[in-house]
């Protein structure tokens, strides 16, 4: 059944132009190394009477942020756990792991996830 790493964080407003550049190139390394889909979602409609628990509540979103919500897909979780591999391995060799992200690392909520409904 299909896996899913799944992220939600708060984001700096003025950050989101680096951000997106951060991610698309961590996009191209998930996908050369085999997800099926990577996802970053940035929060335009956040407040809608349909929820009970706001994200920027859940994200603890401070004044000036936003959510970005985001998740990559995979085959299974043998196959989330294999990518995941190749990935980190070229990722600590490309990337200096002091250099300054543009969102608080510690804030940042992470998660496996096993479909339980999928419908492609």
């Amino acid at each position: 059944m299909t896996y899913i790493d799944g992220y939600v964080l708060p984001l700096p407003k003025k950050n989101i132009g680096k951000y997106k550049k951060t991610a698309q190139e961590a996009g191209k390394i998930w996908m050369k190394h085999g997800a099926l889909q990577y996802v970053e979602c940035i929060g335009n409609e956040l407040d809608n009477k349909w929820s009970t628990l706001k994200y920027e509540k859940m994200a603890k979103a401070k004044k000036g942020e936003t959510v970005v919500f985001s998740f990559i897909t995979y085959t299974n979780k043998k196959h989330r756990d294999a990518v995941n591999k190749r990935v980190m391995k070229e990722m600590e060799k490309k990337y200096d792991k002091n250099q300054p992200m543009p969102f608080d690392m510690k804030r940042m909520a992470y998660g496996g996830f096993e479909a339980i409904v999928d419908l492609n």
